[in-house]
């Protein structure tokens, strides 16, 4: 065989692993987005996103209803908000996410804020720590459908038996575009989190 047949045959086995790759990347952010896990657990994790002076995004919001909806239904004791804030801003998304849920019903003894994270692993790192620190384990995540699997894998690797109930409101779930779009981008950050073990900041959900 010449060489160059070789190295052609070698190229196009290359490019299919990757092509493979992806798509199955791909098709497990779809098939866990579907899921809707509630076990009985430590807390609820609720994932940040915008707020604006202490008023969570419709993003945001979503995910909060969400988990008020999980803790009155008993899945687990407490409601984690997580996320740090953006230069200028005057709360994080942590705190703001716990004032809605106070606002919402839940007492203040069942709501921690964990005022840390500018991306997913920052804060699944300093949610891990907390866990650690008060003896927990298990989590259920909330967060956009598209956002679950890399929050999973990030949660566990911080320590945590997590699963996800992601909410089926908000903009990220409105369109069939958007969550065309919202795959396409989770799809290169799972990818270049386990590749490089690093998270990538951008639009809500992604970072």
């Amino acid at each position: 065989m010449r060489v160059g047949a070789l190295l052609s045959r070698m190229v196009g086995a290359v490019v299919l692993s990757a092509l493979l790759l992806v798509a199955s990347t791909a098709a497990g952010i779809w098939w866990t987005a579907r899921g809707d896990s509630r076990p009985s657990s430590d807390a609820i994790v609720v994932l940040g996103s915008a707020q604006y002076n202490g008023v969570p995004s419709s993003i945001f919001a979503a995910r909060l209803e969400h988990a008020l909806t999980l803790w009155e239904d008993g899945v687990a004791p407490v409601v984690v908000t997580v996320g740090g804030k953006a230069a200028g801003d005057a709360f994080t998304e942590a705190e703001a996410g716990r004032d809605y849920l106070e606002s919402a019903g839940i007492p203040a003894d069942s709501l921690l804020a964990v005022p840390e994270g500018v991306d997913t692993l920052e804060s699944m790192r300093a949610v891990g720590t907390a866990y650690a620190e008060r003896g927990w384990t298990t989590a259920v995540l909330v967060t956009d459908p598209w956002h679950a699997m890399r929050a999973e894998r990030m949660a566990e690797d911080a320590g945590m038996e997590a699963e996800s109930s992601p909410t089926r409101q908000g903009p990220a779930v409105q369109t069939r575009t958007t969550q065309f779009r919202y795959i396409l981008r989770e799809t290169a950050a799972y990818l270049l989190y386990r590749a490089t073990g690093e998270s990538v900041a951008g639009a809500p959900g992604i970072g």
